[in-house]
């Protein structure tokens, strides 16, 4: 079960920061549900548009695992990161501080490429269109989504990475679907001080807990992903020497 438990984790902080989606890409989502007559055909493009936006997040995790794979073989640094970004969120979320902010304004450096491309996809009238167009709004500057992509990075893979980005992407799926349903109803629910303080308490305990798990404790410091030895380990373990065959 703990071999899994960093995809519930990732599920869970999406779900619980959903409520930073809403404000950051749910005016597309919306859109997209109200601007086609037919309902069928609307589900169909807000669908496509959230397959476009989860693979997008999975291929960021691919590629951000494999360079922390390449780059620092030992995990515990980027546990420790990957807490601290998580409560860093939670703070976000509550509005207690504001610093992701100059998170988002980096990446805004690369949307400035890409919002010329999904301004050519508009308006959406294919499943094909709201594919791509969930594709580039993936790489929205977004402090959740980079929380969100150092958790993965801390996985120690290209593979738990991308299945945790994933998994993530899920976590956000019911509130950006009731949002293009009902825009209008679930801001007004995720935006109330109660829900918001939740939210925001429920991603500061996966923080801390991601904190807790890089400091050796909760069983999960000694598995890396691709099978270096965890700065928690015994040197002990290690074996002297190396025969190759």
């Amino acid at each position: 079960m703990q071999e899994w438990g960093f995809l519930a984790a990732a599920l869970a902080i999406g779900f619980f920061g959903s409520s930073h989606c809403i404000g950051m890409c749910g005016g597309i989502s919306g859109a997209l549900g109200m601007a086609v007559p037919g309902r069928d055909t609307a589900w169909v493009q807000l669908g496509s548009y959230q397959l476009g936006r989860l693979g997008s997040y999975t291929l960021m995790g691919a590629l951000a695992g494999a360079l922390g794979a390449a780059v620092i073989p030992a995990l515990t640094p980027l546990r420790l990161v990957a807490g601290i970004m998580l409560i860093a969120m939670a703070l976000y979320v509550a509005g207690i501080w504001r610093g992701l902010v100059w998170l988002e304004k980096g990446g805004s450096y690369v949307w400035r490429y890409l919002q010329p491309l999904s301004a050519k996809l508009l308006p959406v009238h294919s499943a094909g269109q709201a594919v791509a167009l969930g594709s580039l709004w993936g790489w929205l500057p977004c402090g959740l989504v980079y929380s969100a992509l150092t958790f993965a990075l801390a996985q120690g893979s290209a593979g738990r990475s991308a299945m945790a980005m994933f998994a993530f992407g899920l976590g956000t799926l019911p509130a950006m679907l009731a949002t293009g349903a009902a825009a209008v109803q679930v801001r007004n629910i995720v935006q109330k001080p109660g829900v918001r303080l939740g939210f925001a308490a429920a991603i500061l305990l996966f923080g801390l807990w991601t904190i807790w798990g890089a400091l050796g404790h909760g069983g999960h410091g000694s598995h890396s992903g691709h099978g270096t030895v965890d700065a928690t380990e015994s040197p002990q373990s290690e074996e002297p020497e190396h025969h190759h065959h």
